[in-house]
Order: structure tokens, then C-alpha cells, then sequence
């Protein structure tokens, strides 16, 4: 994919800590942000229970430019909770920054952190369409709408979660923060990954991914079921079924989203993705001289198409570490200087051979053209794209941004049309079925491939694709 990226909507942590342990959680906090900074880059925000009381800081841009050492002050806070975010629902301002506070109507305080997309809260199909507009005109984000929901329950924050979630429809991976204690909920259908760890000192983390588990030295205890609430804080752990499960885990976490080192589903990402490279050099073999990656996603593939296809494996392509998603685009008679200031191609590395260039997914198109021409003027005698998954077709509605079916490549073109306009000498696709194999079998939502969903979806989106299985 390179630098056309499709952005994935969060992650959460969420830490709980008997007083007596010496851990600092606002620190902990912290360092699970930045291992799952790769989630969400628009903004990050923490919220702690310190005394009975939650307080919480928050911003935009990375978790380092939010947190610095006076914001990360809460010595004695016995519970959590922290989130980076991507905009795929509402605006970037700051009413959207999560985590959310909210309160019961018997005054049970809480602060709450989503990972996902909401279709529905009962009857609410405005989380689908048509959005809340807010005081300053911008659209309101479907957190917001979870929180009211919880916030018009009476009793505690675990009765009030009980009362909802049974009620929602859509992706969501929550951690929630109360005075004493954390809640940790998924949804049936699992779409968004969830785990939950151990920490040194004696207490309790869930987390979007294990590598926010890693970072702060938690021992990894298993996933958090889909359909399943965790209630954790003195007693324990505790778990609560507040839903069938129907697991359909989002498969663009294995292409592309999840960190290569991280956990998902007792697979090792960095495995599944060298087993789809290894499956794509025999669904899409290519006459060529070198293997050479889109850095930084596609690595783990292009290492699987070289060991099973036997063309040796080169890096070519050099990424600007130091260049955001967010610096300055240039002018619109200056686009290509937007693949230029991120990467670099080593001339010496592809001058005069072919060149089998490994993507882990296409987009809209447009930066696979860039680095084929960059390629191309590096002096690669042929460019053959392969893409360690299946041509993406439709929209998602369940957090990930691939918003709309027309700014696909390949929605309207046949394969080698998706070539022709990459510029490609050739081009080849992982099947749906080899990606499945790598991933080890079970129920995946690969409705952006296949345009079939494991939900209904709410009357204004079923005019771009279809529902159920």
C-alpha cells in the first residue's frame, strides 16, 4: 500500500492496579499509546482515576506531542484509560478526542474508549448516514452517541453497559475507566481485535493489540471474546456474555493494520504475512531478478515471495521516517513530490533487471503509479507488481476508511486495467482463498473484497453494498 494508506479508525489501552502496587499507570499508559501509535495519528488522550476521581488529558497529533511530564503526573492512579484515534467517523476537533467522559444517572462517573464504527444504537440510524451536528457545525462521531446511550442508564457503569450493548450494532472494541475499576467490552462479531494481559506488579490490562502488552512487560492472558464483558478491579476479573458470539474477525488487521510482532487470533502477524507472500509467488509468479518490498508493510510478504519463488530479496525503496501523514502536501502541479519527500528508490539495487515490486494492498492507485514510475526511473528494466491480498472492491463500515466503492482502483477494472493504470508490466493478486489459508481458517469479514458483510446494514448503506451471509 505504501503511502496510500487506508486508515484504521483506533486503538485503546486500559490499565487496573490494586493501590498497594508501585506501577505507574499514567506512564503505562503512555507507553501502550505509542506501541499502538501506528492505530491512529490524528490524536491521543488519557484518563486517570485518581482518589475517586477520573481526570484527563488529551490532544491532537502523536502521543509525544500530547504527553509530557506535566501531563503524566498521577502517581497513585489505580486505573487507565488511553486511546489514539483516526477520524473515520466525525471531526478531528476536540469534542471527538477520546476517551469520552460520561456519568449514569445515579452518577457513577466513567471514561470510555472505542475502537470501531457503530451502524446503529437501537433506531439510531443517523450513526450510518446522517450525523449529529454539533454546537461549532462539526459532525459528531458515533462515539458520542454510545456515551449518551450509557449515560441515560441508572445504576452502575457495568448495569448501564449490560443495558446497551446488547442494543448496538456495528464494530467496537471499548475500554472504560471508572473510579475503581475497568470494563472491557468487544462485539460479537469480534470485528476489531481485543486482548488482555497481566502486569508485573499485580494488575490487569486489555489493549487493542499485545504489543501494547509488550511494552510495558504485561504477560499476555488471551483475547477478550467477542460478545463478552470483562468488569476488572478488586474482585478480579469477571466476565460477562452479553451476546452470542459470531466471531468475523476483520482480515485487513492481518494485511495490513496490526502490528508484524503482535498476536491475533494465536497467530504472529509478521507469519500470516510471509505465508500470504509465500502463497502470492504461487498464485502470481513473475519472471524477475529481485523481490523488492513497499516499505514498511509489505516487508514480511515480499520475504515470503522470495523464499517460496527463489528470486533473491533486495531493499530498494527507502522510507523518510521523518516525513508524518500530516506535513504539508504540496501544490496540485506537484503531486509527485508527496511520493518523493517519503520515499527513495537505491538505483543500484534494480538498474537493468526486473523488478517483482511486493504491495500489501491497492487502494486508489495513485501512489502504486508513483512508485512504479520512481522504479521505472531508477532504471528498472520491467516493474510486475504482486499484492499479498485480493483486489479491494468495496466500502467498509466497520472503522476501517475505505469510505467509498468509486475511489477504488479496482471497483470498476478488471485486474490487468488496475495494471494498465499502475503502470505495471504485470500485476497479480492474492486470492481470497490463499489469504484465508494463511491466515489459519475461521470466519473472517472480508466484505471490502467480496462487497457481502456479516451484518445488515442500515437503510442508507444499502444502496453501495450488500448484507449478511
Amino acid at each position: 500500500m505504501g503511502f496510500d494508506e487506508v486508515r484504521e479508525r483506533c486503538g485503546v489501552v486500559a490499565l487496573y492496579q490494586p493501590e498497594s502496587s508501585g506501577d505507574r499507570l499514567d506512564r503505562l499508559a503512555y507507553y501502550g499509546l505509542l506501541a499502538l501509535q501506528h492505530r491512529g495519528q490524528d490524536s491521543a488522550g488519557i484518563v486517570v482515576a485518581l482518589d475517586g476521581r477520573l481526570f484527563r488529558h488529551r490532544g491532537t497529533g502523536l502521543v509525544q506531542d500530547v504527553f509530557d511530564e506535566s501531563a503524566l503526573n498521577a502517581a497513585h492512579a489505580t486505573a487507565a484509560v488511553g486511546h489514539v484515534r483516526y477520524a473515520t467517523a466525525g471531526g478531528t476537533g476536540e469534542s471527538n478526542i477520546q476517551p469520552l467522559l460520561g456519568s449514569t444517572r445515579a452518577g457513577h462517573r466513567f471514561a470510555l474508549a472505542h475502537n470501531g464504527n457503530l451502524l446503529a444504537v437501537d433506531d439510531a440510524d443517523d450513526l450510518a448516514g446522517r450525523r449529529h451536528v454539533d454546537r461549532t457545525g462539526e459532525a459528531d462521531a458515533d462515539t458520542p452517541v454510545l456515551v449518551r446511550a450509557l449515560s441515560d442508564q441508572d445504576g452502575d457503569t457495568l448495569a448501564a453497559m449490560l443495558a446497551v450493548l446488547p442494543r448496538v450494532s456495528g464494530a467496537f472494541s471499548l475500554a472504560v475507566a471508572t473510579p475503581d475499576g475497568l470494563l472491557a467490552a468487544r462485539d460479537p462479531n469480534g470485528f476489531r481485535p481485543l486482548c488482555l494481559g497481566r502486569l508485573p506488579g499485580g494488575g490487569w490490562i486489555t489493549a487493542s493489540e499485545t504489543t501494547a502488552l509488550d511494552a510495558v512487560g504485561a504477560a499476555f492472558l488471551r483475547e477478550v471474546e467477542p460478545g463478552e464483558l470483562l468488569s476488572i478491579g478488586p474482585h478480579g476479573v469477571l466476565s460477562h456474555r452479553f451476546a452470542s458470539p459470531a466471531p468475523s474477525t476483520c482480515i485487513f488487521e492481518y494485511v495490513y493494520f496490526a502490528r508484524p510482532d503482535s498476536m491475533l487470533n494465536g497467530r504472529r502477524v509478521q507469519q500470516v504475512r510471509q505465508a500470504m507472500g509465500a502463497a502470492l509467488a504461487h498464485d502470481a509468479p513473475a519472471a524477475a531478478d529481485v523481490v523488492v518490498p513497499t516499505p514498511d508493510t509489505a516487508r514480511p510478504a515480499a520475504l515470503g515471495y522470495a523464499a517460496a519463488s527463489g528470486i533473491p530479496y533486495a531493499e530498494a525503496l527507502i522510507r523518510n521516517t521523518y516525513v508524518g501523514r500530516s506535513f504539508i502536501m504540496p501544490a496540485d502541479g506537484e503531486r509527485r513530490h508527496a511520493v518523493d519527500l517519503k520515499l527513495n528508490a537505491i538505483p543500484e539495487t534494480v538498474e537493468g533487471r526486473r523488478v517483482v515490486l511486493i504491495d500489501d494492498s491497492v487502494v486508489r492507485a495513485n501512489t502504486a503509479r508513483a512508485v512504479v514510475t520512481k522504479l521505472r526511473r531508477a532504471g528498472a528494466a520491467e516493474v510486475h507488481l504482486r499484492v499479498a491480498s485480493s483486489p479491494l472492491r468495496w466500502p467498509c463500515f466497520f472503522g476501517v476508511d475505505i469510505s467509498t466503492k468509486h475511489d477504488l482502483a479496482a471497483r470498476a477494472r478488471s485486474v490487468p486495467e488496475v495494471g494498465q493504470l499502475i503502470g505495471a508490466d504485470s500485476i497479480g493478486y492474492l486470492s481470497l482463498e490463499a489469504m484465508k489459508r494463511a491466515i489459519g481458517g475461521g470466519r473472517t469479514c472480508d466484505g471490502c473484497f467480496t462487497g457481502t458483510y456479516p451484518l445488515p446494514l442500515p437503510l442508507p448503506l444499502t444502496t453501495t453494498a450488500t448484507a449478511g451471509r
